[in-house]
Protein backbone atom coordinates (compact mmCIF):
# COMPACT_ATOMS: atom_id res chain seq x y z
CA UNK A 1 0.00 0.00 0.00
CA UNK A 2 1.34 3.49 -0.39
CA UNK A 3 0.38 6.76 1.64
CA UNK A 4 1.02 10.36 1.16
CA UNK A 5 3.20 11.60 4.28
CA UNK A 6 2.30 14.46 6.17
CA UNK A 7 4.59 17.61 5.06
CA UNK A 8 6.50 17.20 7.89
CA UNK A 9 7.52 13.54 7.69
CA UNK A 10 8.55 14.58 4.32
CA UNK A 11 10.94 17.34 5.36
CA UNK A 12 12.59 14.68 7.38
CA UNK A 13 12.08 11.98 4.87
CA UNK A 14 12.98 14.04 1.85
CA UNK A 15 10.24 12.05 0.16
CA UNK A 16 6.59 11.43 -0.07
CA UNK A 17 6.02 8.12 -1.72
CA UNK A 18 5.97 5.25 1.01
CA UNK A 19 5.08 1.60 0.92
CA UNK A 20 3.49 0.05 3.73
CA UNK A 21 3.76 -4.06 4.62
CA UNK A 22 1.69 -5.78 7.57
CA UNK A 23 2.84 -9.40 8.55
CA UNK A 24 1.15 -11.92 10.81
CA UNK A 25 4.04 -12.69 13.14
CA UNK A 26 1.84 -14.71 16.10
CA UNK A 27 3.59 -17.39 17.66
CA UNK A 28 6.36 -17.77 15.10
CA UNK A 29 8.88 -15.64 16.60
CA UNK A 30 8.23 -17.55 19.68
CA UNK A 31 8.35 -21.29 18.19
CA UNK A 32 11.70 -20.06 16.63
CA UNK A 33 12.94 -18.35 19.73
CA UNK A 34 12.57 -22.02 21.17
CA UNK A 35 14.26 -24.01 18.44
CA UNK A 36 17.45 -21.36 18.50
CA UNK A 37 17.55 -22.32 22.54
CA UNK A 38 17.49 -26.03 21.81
CA UNK A 39 20.10 -25.74 19.96
CA UNK A 40 18.02 -26.89 16.50
CA UNK A 41 19.98 -24.66 13.64
CA UNK A 42 23.19 -25.98 14.92
CA UNK A 43 23.25 -29.24 15.44
CA UNK A 44 21.64 -29.85 11.92
CA UNK A 45 23.82 -27.61 10.35
CA UNK A 46 26.90 -29.90 12.19
CA UNK A 47 25.24 -33.12 10.95
CA UNK A 48 24.12 -32.58 7.56
CA UNK A 49 26.66 -32.29 5.04
CA UNK A 50 26.70 -28.77 2.91
CA UNK A 51 28.05 -28.99 -0.61
CA UNK A 52 30.98 -26.62 -1.82
CA UNK A 53 28.94 -25.13 -4.40
CA UNK A 54 25.72 -24.95 -2.31
CA UNK A 55 24.65 -21.16 -1.76
CA UNK A 56 21.72 -19.89 0.52
CA UNK A 57 20.35 -20.66 3.99
CA UNK A 58 21.57 -23.30 5.84
CA UNK A 59 20.10 -26.64 5.92
CA UNK A 60 19.71 -26.14 9.76
CA UNK A 61 17.75 -22.79 9.40
CA UNK A 62 15.77 -24.42 6.10
CA UNK A 63 14.29 -27.11 8.58
CA UNK A 64 14.02 -24.50 11.49
CA UNK A 65 11.68 -22.37 9.46
CA UNK A 66 9.85 -24.43 7.53
CA UNK A 67 9.05 -26.43 11.29
CA UNK A 68 7.73 -22.86 12.29
CA UNK A 69 5.52 -23.17 9.69
CA UNK A 70 4.47 -26.65 10.07
CA UNK A 71 4.06 -26.47 13.84
CA UNK A 72 1.81 -23.17 13.12
CA UNK A 73 -0.28 -23.79 10.12
CA UNK A 74 -0.68 -27.52 10.38
CA UNK A 75 0.47 -28.18 6.79
CA UNK A 76 3.87 -30.27 5.98
CA UNK A 77 2.77 -29.25 1.81
CA UNK A 78 6.22 -28.45 0.39
CA UNK A 79 4.39 -26.57 -2.38
CA UNK A 80 2.72 -24.02 0.12
CA UNK A 81 6.07 -23.09 1.69
CA UNK A 82 7.24 -20.20 -0.29
CA UNK A 83 3.96 -18.54 -0.35
CA UNK A 84 3.95 -18.40 3.63
CA UNK A 85 7.66 -17.36 2.93
CA UNK A 86 6.56 -14.35 0.67
CA UNK A 87 4.48 -13.32 3.55
CA UNK A 88 6.50 -13.59 6.18
CA UNK A 89 10.20 -12.22 4.78
CA UNK A 90 10.73 -9.60 6.91
CA UNK A 91 10.04 -11.34 10.02
CA UNK A 92 11.88 -14.46 9.32
CA UNK A 93 15.24 -12.20 8.29
CA UNK A 94 15.06 -10.23 11.08
CA UNK A 95 14.46 -13.45 13.91
CA UNK A 96 17.44 -15.73 11.65
CA UNK A 97 19.57 -12.44 11.00
CA UNK A 98 19.85 -14.64 7.54
CA UNK A 99 19.00 -13.35 4.17
CA UNK A 100 16.27 -15.22 2.91
CA UNK A 101 15.55 -16.14 -0.48
CA UNK A 102 12.17 -17.81 -1.72
CA UNK A 103 14.41 -20.17 -3.74
CA UNK A 104 15.66 -21.58 -0.58
CA UNK A 105 12.51 -23.24 -0.10
CA UNK A 106 11.69 -24.41 -3.41
CA UNK A 107 10.27 -28.22 -3.51
CA UNK A 108 13.58 -29.55 -4.81
CA UNK A 109 15.73 -27.63 -1.92
CA UNK A 110 13.12 -28.95 0.74
CA UNK A 111 12.92 -32.55 -1.15
CA UNK A 112 17.00 -32.41 -0.28
CA UNK A 113 16.32 -32.08 2.99
CA UNK A 114 14.24 -34.65 3.96
CA UNK A 115 16.69 -36.78 1.79
CA UNK A 116 19.61 -35.65 4.20
CA UNK A 117 17.39 -36.58 7.04
CA UNK A 118 16.21 -39.65 6.11
CA UNK A 119 20.08 -41.01 5.79
CA UNK A 120 20.43 -43.31 9.24
CA UNK A 121 24.07 -42.29 9.77
CA UNK A 122 22.73 -38.26 9.85
CA UNK A 123 19.65 -38.77 12.13
CA UNK A 124 20.80 -40.85 14.71
CA UNK A 125 23.64 -37.96 15.48
CA UNK A 126 21.16 -35.44 15.61
CA UNK A 127 18.94 -37.33 17.73
CA UNK A 128 22.30 -37.77 20.10
CA UNK A 129 22.90 -34.63 20.15
CA UNK A 130 19.50 -32.97 20.70
CA UNK A 131 19.09 -35.58 23.45
CA UNK A 132 22.18 -34.66 25.37
CA UNK A 133 21.94 -31.06 25.13
CA UNK A 134 18.27 -31.14 26.26
CA UNK A 135 19.35 -33.55 29.12
CA UNK A 136 22.44 -31.33 30.04
CA UNK A 137 20.61 -27.89 29.89
CA UNK A 138 16.85 -29.11 31.80
CA UNK A 139 18.90 -31.40 34.38
CA UNK A 140 16.67 -34.54 33.23
CA UNK A 141 16.42 -37.57 34.99
CA UNK A 142 17.43 -40.52 32.74
CA UNK A 143 16.16 -43.17 34.70
CA UNK A 144 12.58 -44.03 32.66
CA UNK A 145 12.15 -44.41 28.78
CA UNK A 146 8.75 -45.25 27.02
CA UNK A 147 8.86 -47.07 24.09
CA UNK A 148 5.62 -47.92 22.29
CA UNK A 149 4.49 -47.78 18.46
CA UNK A 150 1.63 -45.41 16.06
CA UNK A 151 0.67 -45.92 12.78
CA UNK A 152 0.00 -43.67 9.93
CA UNK A 153 -2.81 -44.32 6.89
CA UNK A 154 -2.37 -43.12 3.52
CA UNK A 155 -3.67 -42.96 0.59
CA UNK A 156 -0.85 -44.47 -1.28
CA UNK A 157 -0.04 -46.89 -3.80
CA UNK A 158 1.56 -50.16 -1.94
CA UNK A 159 4.53 -51.32 -3.73
CA UNK A 160 7.19 -53.86 -2.99
CA UNK A 161 9.50 -53.02 -0.75
CA UNK A 162 7.90 -49.87 0.14
CA UNK A 163 7.08 -47.96 3.72
CA UNK A 164 3.25 -47.76 2.93
CA UNK A 165 2.13 -51.54 3.66
CA UNK A 166 -1.24 -52.58 4.95
CA UNK A 167 -1.09 -53.97 8.29
CA UNK A 168 -2.82 -54.14 11.51
CA UNK A 169 -4.15 -50.94 12.27
CA UNK A 170 -6.66 -49.03 14.75
CA UNK A 171 -7.12 -46.01 12.56
CA UNK A 172 -8.19 -47.21 8.88
CA UNK A 173 -7.27 -50.79 8.28
CA UNK A 174 -8.87 -50.25 4.60
CA UNK A 175 -5.83 -48.00 3.81
CA UNK A 176 -2.22 -48.69 3.80
CA UNK A 177 0.25 -47.73 6.51
CA UNK A 178 3.60 -46.80 7.99
CA UNK A 179 4.32 -47.53 11.43
CA UNK A 180 6.07 -45.19 14.03
CA UNK A 181 8.66 -47.11 16.71
CA UNK A 182 9.26 -44.65 19.23
CA UNK A 183 11.00 -44.00 22.94
CA UNK A 184 10.76 -40.99 24.77
CA UNK A 185 11.81 -39.80 27.93
CA UNK A 186 9.93 -39.28 31.48
CA UNK A 187 9.06 -36.88 32.80
CA UNK A 188 9.38 -34.36 29.65
CA UNK A 189 7.79 -36.92 27.31
CA UNK A 190 10.12 -35.60 24.98
CA UNK A 191 11.30 -38.40 22.26
CA UNK A 192 14.54 -39.57 22.59
CA UNK A 193 14.32 -42.30 19.21
CA UNK A 194 12.44 -42.61 16.42
CA UNK A 195 12.33 -45.50 13.56
CA UNK A 196 10.06 -45.56 10.57
CA UNK A 197 9.37 -48.76 9.56
CA UNK A 198 7.08 -50.33 7.12
CA UNK A 199 3.17 -50.89 7.90
CA UNK A 200 2.92 -54.48 7.64
CA UNK A 201 5.48 -55.04 10.23
CA UNK A 202 4.62 -56.34 13.81
CA UNK A 203 5.72 -54.68 17.17
CA UNK A 204 7.33 -57.29 18.84
CA UNK A 205 10.38 -57.19 17.19
CA UNK A 206 10.83 -53.07 16.97
CA UNK A 207 12.11 -53.12 20.41
CA UNK A 208 15.21 -54.65 20.71
CA UNK A 209 16.64 -52.35 17.94
CA UNK A 210 15.30 -48.92 19.04
CA UNK A 211 15.97 -50.01 22.88
CA UNK A 212 19.32 -50.25 21.61
CA UNK A 213 19.63 -47.10 20.35
CA UNK A 214 18.78 -45.24 23.57
CA UNK A 215 21.15 -47.24 25.34
CA UNK A 216 24.14 -46.78 23.33
CA UNK A 217 23.43 -42.87 23.09
CA UNK A 218 22.79 -42.44 26.81
CA UNK A 219 25.62 -44.72 27.74
CA UNK A 220 24.03 -46.13 31.20
CA UNK A 221 22.68 -48.68 32.35
CA UNK A 222 20.01 -49.48 35.16
CA UNK A 223 17.21 -47.78 32.88
CA UNK A 224 13.98 -48.79 33.44
CA UNK A 225 12.03 -49.38 30.05
CA UNK A 226 8.02 -49.05 30.15
CA UNK A 227 5.67 -50.86 27.56
CA UNK A 228 2.89 -52.12 26.68
CA UNK A 229 1.98 -55.95 26.42
CA UNK A 230 4.12 -56.36 22.94
CA UNK A 231 6.66 -54.99 24.59
CA UNK A 232 6.96 -58.36 26.95
CA UNK A 233 7.66 -60.64 24.52
CA UNK A 234 10.22 -63.16 26.17
CA UNK A 235 12.97 -62.31 23.50
CA UNK A 236 13.02 -58.70 24.79
CA UNK A 237 12.78 -59.02 28.62
CA UNK A 238 15.89 -61.51 28.65
CA UNK A 239 17.52 -58.98 26.46
CA UNK A 240 16.66 -56.04 28.89
CA UNK A 241 18.08 -58.59 31.55
CA UNK A 242 21.15 -59.22 30.13
CA UNK A 243 22.51 -55.60 29.86
CA UNK A 244 21.43 -55.18 33.43
CA UNK A 245 18.23 -52.81 32.44
CA UNK A 246 15.04 -53.23 33.64
CA UNK A 247 11.52 -53.29 31.91
CA UNK A 248 8.03 -52.88 33.22
CA UNK A 249 5.00 -54.18 30.82
CA UNK A 250 1.91 -56.21 31.17
CA UNK A 251 1.23 -59.10 30.29
CA UNK A 252 -0.91 -60.39 27.50
CA UNK A 253 -3.92 -62.66 28.01
CA UNK A 254 -2.25 -65.47 25.32
CA UNK A 255 -0.34 -67.96 25.52
CA UNK A 256 0.72 -69.16 29.09
CA UNK A 257 -0.39 -65.85 30.39
CA UNK A 258 -4.12 -66.77 29.53
CA UNK A 259 -3.92 -70.03 31.11
CA UNK A 260 -2.61 -69.37 34.32
CA UNK A 261 -4.59 -65.77 34.67
CA UNK A 262 -7.59 -67.46 35.74
CA UNK A 263 -5.57 -69.03 38.85
CA UNK A 264 -3.59 -65.49 39.80
CA UNK A 265 -7.49 -63.88 39.99
CA UNK A 266 -8.96 -66.48 42.25
CA UNK A 267 -5.60 -65.82 44.42
CA UNK A 268 -6.39 -61.99 44.32
CA UNK A 269 -10.09 -62.44 45.09
CA UNK A 270 -9.45 -64.55 47.93
CA UNK A 271 -6.75 -62.55 49.85
CA UNK A 272 -8.92 -59.25 48.91
CA UNK A 273 -11.72 -60.62 50.46
CA UNK A 274 -9.01 -61.61 53.37
CA UNK A 275 -8.06 -57.97 53.25
CA UNK A 276 -4.64 -58.84 52.25
CA UNK A 277 -4.27 -57.11 49.06
CA UNK A 278 -1.49 -53.93 49.08
CA UNK A 279 -3.75 -50.66 48.49
CA UNK A 280 -2.30 -48.28 46.06
CA UNK A 281 -3.41 -44.80 46.55
CA UNK A 282 -2.91 -41.78 43.96
CA UNK A 283 -3.94 -38.03 44.78
CA UNK A 284 -6.34 -36.95 41.75
CA UNK A 285 -6.94 -33.32 39.96
CA UNK A 286 -8.92 -31.99 42.64
CA UNK A 287 -6.22 -33.39 45.21
CA UNK A 288 -8.18 -35.85 46.74
CA UNK A 289 -6.25 -39.32 47.34
CA UNK A 290 -8.57 -41.93 45.63
CA UNK A 291 -7.60 -45.62 45.38
CA UNK A 292 -5.57 -46.53 42.10
CA UNK A 293 -5.42 -50.29 42.70
CA UNK A 294 -4.69 -53.13 44.52
CA UNK A 295 -2.85 -55.96 44.23
CA UNK A 296 -0.21 -58.47 45.21
CA UNK A 297 3.07 -59.84 43.54
CA UNK A 298 5.02 -63.00 43.34
CA UNK A 299 8.60 -64.01 41.79
CA UNK A 300 9.92 -66.67 39.41
CA UNK A 301 12.33 -67.78 37.27
CA UNK A 302 12.65 -66.86 33.41
CA UNK A 303 14.94 -68.10 31.05
CA UNK A 304 15.77 -67.15 27.67
CA UNK A 305 15.04 -68.56 24.87
CA UNK A 306 18.46 -68.56 22.88
CA UNK A 307 20.49 -69.65 26.03
CA UNK A 308 20.92 -70.63 28.82
CA UNK A 309 20.39 -67.58 30.74
CA UNK A 310 18.11 -67.01 33.94
CA UNK A 311 16.63 -64.23 35.62
CA UNK A 312 14.24 -63.61 38.12
CA UNK A 313 10.98 -60.98 37.27
CA UNK A 314 8.49 -60.37 39.84
CA UNK A 315 4.89 -60.72 38.72
CA UNK A 316 2.33 -58.24 39.91
CA UNK A 317 -1.50 -58.86 39.56
CA UNK A 318 -3.37 -56.03 40.21
CA UNK A 319 -7.25 -55.11 40.24
CA UNK A 320 -8.24 -51.82 39.44
CA UNK A 321 -11.35 -50.27 40.75
CA UNK A 322 -12.36 -48.10 37.45
CA UNK A 323 -11.66 -50.75 35.32
CA UNK A 324 -13.57 -53.13 36.79
CA UNK A 325 -16.52 -50.30 37.42
CA UNK A 326 -15.97 -49.69 33.16
CA UNK A 327 -15.94 -53.44 32.55
CA UNK A 328 -19.09 -53.82 34.99
CA UNK A 329 -21.02 -51.30 32.86
CA UNK A 330 -20.03 -53.05 29.34
CA UNK A 331 -21.44 -56.07 31.03
CA UNK A 332 -24.41 -54.08 32.13
CA UNK A 333 -24.74 -52.75 28.35
CA UNK A 334 -24.39 -56.18 26.67
CA UNK A 335 -27.48 -58.03 29.09
CA UNK A 336 -29.26 -55.09 28.84
CA UNK A 337 -29.28 -55.24 24.76
CA UNK A 338 -29.06 -59.27 24.81
CA UNK A 339 -32.23 -59.30 26.79
CA UNK A 340 -33.89 -56.57 24.07
CA UNK A 341 -33.11 -58.57 20.99
CA UNK A 342 -33.90 -61.64 23.12
CA UNK A 343 -37.69 -60.78 23.21
CA UNK A 344 -37.86 -59.22 19.96
CA UNK A 345 -36.92 -63.06 18.62
CA UNK A 346 -40.70 -64.22 19.55
CA UNK A 347 -43.00 -61.02 18.76
CA UNK A 348 -46.65 -60.99 19.00
CA UNK A 349 -49.13 -62.26 15.84
CA UNK A 350 -49.61 -59.70 13.99
CA UNK A 351 -48.96 -58.43 10.21
CA UNK A 352 -45.24 -58.75 8.92
CA UNK A 353 -43.95 -60.27 12.29
CA UNK A 354 -42.54 -63.40 11.46
CA UNK A 355 -42.98 -66.23 14.15
CA UNK A 356 -40.75 -68.80 15.30
CA UNK A 357 -42.05 -72.45 14.26
CA UNK A 358 -40.21 -74.56 15.65
CA UNK A 359 -37.72 -75.61 18.09
CA UNK A 360 -34.46 -75.93 16.85
CA UNK A 361 -34.91 -72.78 15.15
CA UNK A 362 -35.82 -70.55 17.95
CA UNK A 363 -32.53 -72.45 20.37
CA UNK A 364 -30.51 -71.30 17.06
CA UNK A 365 -31.50 -67.84 17.57
CA UNK A 366 -30.88 -67.34 21.38
CA UNK A 367 -27.79 -68.80 21.01
CA UNK A 368 -26.54 -66.58 18.28
CA UNK A 369 -28.00 -63.46 20.74
CA UNK A 370 -26.15 -64.82 22.98
CA UNK A 371 -22.85 -65.37 21.74
CA UNK A 372 -22.78 -62.09 20.11
CA UNK A 373 -23.51 -60.06 23.13
CA UNK A 374 -20.85 -62.38 25.15
CA UNK A 375 -23.50 -63.34 27.88
CA UNK A 376 -22.99 -66.77 27.18
CA UNK A 377 -23.91 -68.29 30.94
CA UNK A 378 -25.21 -65.02 31.85
CA UNK A 379 -28.62 -65.64 30.67
CA UNK A 380 -31.85 -68.06 31.16
CA UNK A 381 -34.38 -68.10 28.80
CA UNK A 382 -38.22 -70.10 28.95
CA UNK A 383 -40.40 -70.21 26.34
CA UNK A 384 -43.44 -72.14 25.59
CA UNK A 385 -44.85 -73.78 22.64
CA UNK A 386 -48.61 -72.63 21.76
CA UNK A 387 -50.39 -74.41 19.32
CA UNK A 388 -53.53 -72.66 17.76
CA UNK A 389 -56.20 -75.57 16.38
CA UNK A 390 -58.87 -74.31 13.60
CA UNK A 391 -61.61 -76.35 12.01
CA UNK A 392 -62.23 -76.56 8.13
CA UNK A 393 -64.82 -78.27 5.90
CA UNK A 394 -62.85 -80.04 3.26
CA UNK A 395 -63.64 -78.85 -0.06
CA UNK A 396 -65.93 -75.75 -1.42
CA UNK A 397 -69.41 -75.41 -0.71
CA UNK A 398 -71.63 -74.61 2.41
CA UNK A 399 -70.89 -76.59 5.47
CA UNK A 400 -73.41 -79.28 6.77
CA UNK A 401 -73.57 -82.10 9.50
CA UNK A 402 -72.39 -84.52 7.05
CA UNK A 403 -69.59 -82.28 5.50
CA UNK A 404 -65.43 -84.06 6.11
CA UNK A 405 -64.24 -81.82 8.42
CA UNK A 406 -59.89 -81.51 8.82
CA UNK A 407 -58.53 -79.70 11.95
CA UNK A 408 -55.61 -77.49 11.32
CA UNK A 409 -52.72 -76.21 14.02
CA UNK A 410 -50.59 -73.25 13.71
CA UNK A 411 -47.56 -73.57 15.88
CA UNK A 412 -45.48 -70.76 17.38
CA UNK A 413 -42.48 -70.58 20.35
CA UNK A 414 -42.98 -67.59 22.55
CA UNK A 415 -40.20 -66.50 24.95
CA UNK A 416 -41.79 -65.88 28.26
CA UNK A 417 -39.68 -65.00 30.88
CA UNK A 418 -35.84 -64.23 30.86
CA UNK A 419 -34.02 -64.21 34.02
CA UNK A 420 -29.89 -63.43 35.26
CA UNK A 421 -28.31 -65.91 36.37
CA UNK A 422 -26.89 -63.63 39.76
CA UNK A 423 -24.71 -65.84 40.86
CA UNK A 424 -22.69 -66.27 37.92
CA UNK A 425 -22.73 -62.51 37.27
CA UNK A 426 -21.46 -62.18 40.76
CA UNK A 427 -18.84 -64.22 40.34
CA UNK A 428 -17.48 -62.79 37.07
CA UNK A 429 -17.57 -59.08 38.01
CA UNK A 430 -15.36 -60.01 41.42
CA UNK A 431 -12.48 -60.63 38.38
CA UNK A 432 -13.05 -57.69 36.42
CA UNK A 433 -10.34 -55.57 36.17
CA UNK A 434 -7.45 -57.63 36.89
CA UNK A 435 -4.60 -57.45 34.72
CA UNK A 436 -0.43 -58.87 35.36
CA UNK A 437 2.20 -56.92 35.35
CA UNK A 438 6.54 -58.09 34.70
CA UNK A 439 9.32 -56.37 35.92
CA UNK A 440 12.74 -57.76 36.61
CA UNK A 441 13.48 -54.72 39.28
CA UNK A 442 13.63 -55.95 42.96
CA UNK A 443 11.32 -54.05 45.48
CA UNK A 444 13.95 -50.84 46.36
CA UNK A 445 14.16 -49.78 42.84
CA UNK A 446 10.25 -50.33 41.72
CA UNK A 447 7.71 -50.66 44.94
CA UNK A 448 4.12 -52.49 43.44
CA UNK A 449 2.72 -48.72 43.99
CA UNK A 450 5.37 -47.41 41.75
CA UNK A 451 5.18 -49.97 39.01
CA UNK A 452 1.50 -49.08 38.96
CA UNK A 453 1.77 -45.23 38.55
CA UNK A 454 4.57 -45.62 36.59
CA UNK A 455 2.85 -47.50 34.07
CA UNK A 456 -0.09 -45.27 34.05
CA UNK A 457 1.73 -42.58 33.17
CA UNK A 458 1.61 -44.19 29.70
CA UNK A 459 -0.18 -41.54 28.04
CA UNK A 460 2.79 -39.43 27.90
CA UNK A 461 4.28 -41.15 24.91
CA UNK A 462 0.67 -41.36 23.51
CA UNK A 463 0.56 -37.48 23.76
CA UNK A 464 3.44 -37.50 21.46
CA UNK A 465 1.68 -40.02 18.79
CA UNK A 466 -1.31 -37.56 19.23
CA UNK A 467 0.53 -34.39 18.70
CA UNK A 468 1.85 -35.87 15.41
CA UNK A 469 -1.22 -36.51 13.75
CA UNK A 470 -3.32 -33.49 15.64
CA UNK A 471 -1.07 -30.76 15.70
CA UNK A 472 2.03 -31.27 13.43
CA UNK A 473 -0.49 -33.36 10.62
CA UNK A 474 1.78 -36.02 9.67
CA UNK A 475 -1.70 -37.41 7.94
CA UNK A 476 -2.31 -37.39 4.91
CA UNK A 477 1.22 -37.62 3.95
CA UNK A 478 2.12 -35.23 1.02
CA UNK A 479 5.13 -36.96 0.02
CA UNK A 480 5.14 -40.58 -1.78
CA UNK A 481 9.06 -41.77 -2.24
CA UNK A 482 10.00 -43.80 0.96
CA UNK A 483 12.90 -41.58 1.78
CA UNK A 484 10.64 -38.44 1.69
CA UNK A 485 8.80 -40.43 3.78
CA UNK A 486 11.01 -41.46 6.07
CA UNK A 487 12.60 -37.45 6.59
CA UNK A 488 9.49 -35.84 6.67
CA UNK A 489 8.50 -38.12 9.52
CA UNK A 490 11.80 -37.65 11.51
CA UNK A 491 11.30 -33.80 10.62
CA UNK A 492 7.85 -33.96 12.42
CA UNK A 493 9.20 -35.25 15.10
CA UNK A 494 11.58 -32.69 16.00
CA UNK A 495 8.38 -30.40 15.60
CA UNK A 496 7.00 -32.46 18.65
CA UNK A 497 10.30 -32.21 20.39
CA UNK A 498 9.91 -28.79 20.53
CA UNK A 499 6.33 -28.47 21.67
CA UNK A 500 7.25 -31.02 24.59
CA UNK A 501 10.03 -28.90 25.47
CA UNK A 502 8.40 -25.53 25.38
CA UNK A 503 5.58 -27.08 27.91
CA UNK A 504 8.01 -28.65 30.54
CA UNK A 505 10.11 -25.62 30.17
CA UNK A 506 7.00 -23.35 31.29
CA UNK A 507 5.29 -25.91 33.52
CA UNK A 508 8.83 -26.44 35.45
CA UNK A 509 9.04 -22.62 35.80
CA UNK A 510 5.45 -22.48 37.21
CA UNK A 511 6.28 -25.12 39.51
CA UNK A 512 9.24 -23.58 40.78
CA UNK A 513 8.05 -20.42 41.52
CA UNK A 514 4.17 -21.90 43.12
CA UNK A 515 2.78 -19.47 40.33
CA UNK A 516 0.10 -20.05 37.89
CA UNK A 517 -1.04 -18.20 34.47
CA UNK A 518 -4.62 -16.70 33.43
CA UNK A 519 -5.89 -15.92 30.42
CA UNK A 520 -4.92 -18.64 28.62
CA UNK A 521 -8.57 -20.58 28.45
CA UNK A 522 -10.99 -18.29 26.72
CA UNK A 523 -14.25 -19.71 28.00
CA UNK A 524 -13.30 -18.58 31.26
CA UNK A 525 -11.06 -15.71 31.07
CA UNK A 526 -10.33 -16.25 35.31
CA UNK A 527 -9.31 -19.72 35.28
CA UNK A 528 -5.48 -19.89 36.56
CA UNK A 529 -3.08 -22.81 35.75
CA UNK A 530 0.12 -24.13 36.07
CA UNK A 531 0.38 -26.49 33.62
CA UNK A 532 -1.10 -24.85 30.43
CA UNK A 533 -0.43 -26.84 27.29
CA UNK A 534 1.63 -25.62 24.19
CA UNK A 535 -1.07 -25.55 22.25
CA UNK A 536 -2.62 -22.93 24.66
CA UNK A 537 0.99 -21.26 24.18
CA UNK A 538 0.98 -20.60 20.12
CA UNK A 539 -2.92 -19.73 20.68
CA UNK A 540 -2.01 -16.98 22.98
CA UNK A 541 0.01 -15.58 20.63
CA UNK A 542 -2.80 -15.11 18.09
CA UNK A 543 -3.12 -11.66 16.58
CA UNK A 544 0.48 -9.96 16.48
CA UNK A 545 1.58 -8.33 13.60
CA UNK A 546 3.95 -6.31 12.06
CA UNK A 547 4.13 -2.88 10.09
CA UNK A 548 6.85 -2.45 8.06
CA UNK A 549 7.22 1.22 6.07
CA UNK A 550 9.38 1.42 3.08
CA UNK A 551 10.74 3.96 1.40
CA UNK A 552 10.89 4.44 -2.57
CA UNK A 553 13.88 2.28 -2.83
CA UNK A 554 12.62 -0.66 -0.88
CA UNK A 555 14.23 0.26 2.80
CA UNK A 556 12.78 -0.39 5.78
CA UNK A 557 12.43 3.00 7.78
CA UNK A 558 9.90 1.85 10.36
CA UNK A 559 9.09 -1.44 11.81
CA UNK A 560 6.33 -1.47 14.16
CA UNK A 561 5.09 -4.57 16.27
CA UNK A 562 1.69 -5.29 17.89
CA UNK A 563 2.38 -4.53 21.53
CA UNK A 564 2.63 -7.60 23.39
CA UNK A 565 0.12 -8.21 25.98
CA UNK A 566 1.12 -9.13 30.08
CA UNK A 567 0.34 -12.32 29.71
CA UNK A 568 2.51 -12.73 26.73
CA UNK A 569 5.46 -10.98 28.39
CA UNK A 570 5.14 -13.35 31.35
CA UNK A 571 5.45 -16.31 29.00
CA UNK A 572 8.49 -15.41 27.47
CA UNK A 573 9.56 -14.62 30.42
CA UNK A 574 8.62 -18.32 31.98
CA UNK A 575 10.40 -19.75 28.83
CA UNK A 576 13.81 -18.02 29.55
CA UNK A 577 13.07 -16.00 26.16
CA UNK A 578 12.33 -12.80 27.46
CA UNK A 579 10.64 -9.53 25.40
CA UNK A 580 13.57 -9.17 23.31
CA UNK A 581 12.25 -11.63 20.85
CA UNK A 582 9.94 -9.82 19.77
CA UNK A 583 11.09 -6.94 20.03
CA UNK A 584 13.85 -7.34 17.77
CA UNK A 585 11.53 -7.11 14.71
CA UNK A 586 10.94 -3.29 15.45
CA UNK A 587 12.75 -0.15 14.10
CA UNK A 588 10.71 2.36 16.07
CA UNK A 589 12.30 5.97 15.46
CA UNK A 590 12.05 7.20 11.79
CA UNK A 591 15.26 7.43 9.88
CA UNK A 592 17.05 5.14 12.09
Amino acid sequence: MRVQLAQQAQEILGQSDLVIITERVDDVALLIGQMVKMGLPEVLDRHIPRHWTQRGLSWGWTAVIWLAYIVTEGDHRKVSVETYLKGMQHTLSALTAQDIEPLDFSDDRLSHLLTHLSKAAYWHQIEHDLNARSIEVHALPQDVIRCDATTVSGDHEVAEGGLVQFGQSKDDPTRPQIKVMMGSLDPLGMPLATDVLSGERADDGLYIPIIERIRRGLNKTGLLFVGDGKMSALETRAYLARHQDWYLSPLPLTGATAAAMDAWITAGVTQGEAGKLARIWRTNDRGHEVLAAEGYEFERTCCAPDSDMVWNERVMVVRSPMHAHQQAAGLEKRLHHAETHLMALTPPRGRGKRQITDEATLLEAIDLVLKEHRVEGLLSVAWEKQVEQTTQYVGRGRGSCSREKRVIQKIRYQIIHIARQADTVTALSQRFGWKAFVTNAGPKRLSLQDAVLDYRNEYRVERIFHRLKSRVHIAPLFVKLNEQIEGLTYLLTLGVRVLMVMEFVLRQSLETAQASLPGLHPENKHKMTNKPTAERLLQAFAGISLTIIQNAAGEAILRRLTPLSGLQNDILQWLGLGAALYGQLEIQTIGN
